[in-house]
């Protein structure tokens, strides 16, 4: 399964791209992300809580950055494996500045397998796509967090007004 799209994010690219290496940060954004640890150089170790309808599960795995140009792209390769099934997936991040904003663009690729997988493509890629825009709803509020200041607070409610309200915004500008 592929995937592929843009964010726009109300912060400097230098400022993202700190968020998106950052195992803290990370930590924070992604959806169901219970366990998340550097294990080497660029090196993850993950838990991540998930599913797709009735199927869900813990699934851990590895996280790995390659191809790093700070502050304007990475390639991050992952895979996971839990009762649900398995899933490995790569994906290539570019950053681009656009005045105060910041756009991102990532295309990759997802296979899954196991029960998870039985869902069906439209379930999988829904869901897949609701936890990209949940992430990058929550990597915004984080890119914008002042250093020094404490961390904003995420939560599925949290992250939905903040989805909201981008798209909100996007429906406003056209």
């Amino acid at each position: 399964m592929k995937l592929e799209g843009t964010h726009q994010l109300h912060a400097s690219r230098e400022r993202v791209y700190q968020s998106l290496i950052d195992p803290e940060v990370l930590k924070r954004c992604i959806p169901g992300c219970e366990h998340l640890e550097k294990s080497g150089e660029n090196i993850y170790t993950a838990t991540i809580r998930a599913g797709v309808g009735s199927i869900k599960g813990v699934f851990k795995g590895n996280v790995k950055l390659e191809d790093m140009r700070p502050p304007e792209h990475y390639r991050i390769v992952v895979d996971g494996k839990g009762a649900p099934g398995f899933m490995k997936g790569s994906g290539d991040l570019d950053l681009e500045q656009q005045g105060e904003t910041t756009v991102i663009k990532y295309r990759g690729e997802i296979q899954v397998g196991g029960t998870i997988a039985s869902v069906g493509q439209r379930m999988i890629q829904g869901t897949a796509k609701l936890m990209v825009s949940q992430f990058f709803s929550a990597l915004e509020a984080e890119a914008k967090t002042a250093r020094g200041e404490p961390p904003p607070r995420h939560g599925f409610f949290r992250t939905a007004l903040r989805w909201c309200s981008g798209w909100l915004r996007k429906m406003i500008r056209r």
